[in-house]
């Protein structure tokens, strides 16, 4: 009755936000789907009901770890690094469930995977649940915002992130690499509608948040990271409330967590070179290069100035910076 009674409800739903739907503005994107403007934000046809779902009936616990990101930040690195620092006491890192599993399949994407997979996530994950999300500030369901949960926000400089997303869709749609150049991901993303953009109101929410709510909210740069990776796993755990013991830290455990999560190490992981998602994906197209300044190779003087520009005006006043990319001459 239950499991009837929970369909059921979805199937109203559905049909409630299929009239909601039919009033949003939309734009057709390369590959044939729709993108809707939604609270301010472009949410992509294949996860708009999830989202919805997850919005509405989502509970979370004061103990949660959500980790927030706008697609292709780093994302798979960061789910890495929370898990295995949350769990260090439950696994060793001999024993990490990373050697037979990708990131993406121990950490859930709420927004793409509560609404059909509710009960395991809200009865089987045992505390504290480690999930993951897209959404935006503005779009996150009432219970997060005003429980006591962990929220770590990740951003990556705009460039290198539209760059990445741009392989990564190429990766997912390979038949369909002719429609979708360089070029057109460049004007999606200035025109603020590739998944969840526009990049600069996504990242200016959880910016202005974690100002307002340091002790909730974590907000991190990707190239941070990248040049000092221990400072940062050893900021996380203090922030997650799992901070290391100074024997720990004597022992080495900080840096022996950054070099097991580390990109090269996840990558070269016989899971992720020739394993998949139960969605199918490979997990190699997780792990590209994970470089700072890719984009360098990808997009023209002209185009890298116009959205450093772009960006750089939308963030003026907010305190948020990022680092330029220097072209090569």
């Amino acid at each position: 009755m239950e499991n009837q009674n929970f369909l059921s409800g979805v199937e109203v739903l559905s049909n409630e936000i299929e009239e909601l739907v039919s009033t949003l503005p939309r734009e057709k994107l390369w590959d044939g789907l729709y993108s809707y403007q939604y609270q301010g934000f472009s949410v992509p046809s294949t996860v708009f009901h999830s989202m919805i779902f997850f919005q509405r009936h989502f509970q979370a616990r004061d103990t949660d770890v959500i980790l927030v990101s706008i697609p292709k930040s780093g994302t798979t690195w960061l789910k890495a690094l929370i898990f295995t620092i949350v769990n260090r006491s439950r696994y060793s890192l001999a024993e990490s469930p990373f050697l037979t599993s990708n990131p993406h399949e121990l950490v859930p994407f709420l927004d793409k995977d509560y609404m059909k997979n509710q009960s395991s996530i809200d009865q089987d994950l045992s505390s504290p649940r480690i999930l993951a999300t897209h959404v935006p500030y503005a779009s996150l369901p009432h219970s997060t915002v005003s429980c006591n949960c962990r929220i770590v926000y990740i951003c990556r400089n705009p460039l290198d992130q539209l760059i990445s997303f741009w392989h990564f869709m190429l990766a997912l749609n390979q038949e369909k690499t002719e429609f979708f150049p360089i070029e057109k991901a460049f004007e999606m993303a200035c025109q603020g509608v590739l998944f969840y953009g526009p990049f600069w109101e996504h990242t200016l929410g959880y910016w202005k948040a974690s100002l307002e709510e340091s002790n909730k909210i974590l907000f991190l740069k990707y190239e941070d990271l990248k040049e000092d990776i221990n400072f940062h796993v050893k900021k996380l755990a203090e922030f997650l409330g799992f901070p290391f013991s100074v024997e720990e830290e004597r022992q080495g455990v900080i840096e022996e967590i950054s070099k097991f999560c580390s990109f090269d190490n996840l990558k070269n992981m016989e899971v992720n070179k020739s394993g998949k998602l139960p969605v199918g994906h490979q997990n190699s197209i997780y792990f590209r290069t994970g470089k700072v300044g890719d984009s360098i190779n990808y997009l023209t003087s002209s185009m890298s100035e116009r959205l450093e520009k772009l960006v750089e005006d939308k963030l003026s006043g907010s305190g948020l910076t990022f680092k330029k990319i220097i072209q090569s001459p």
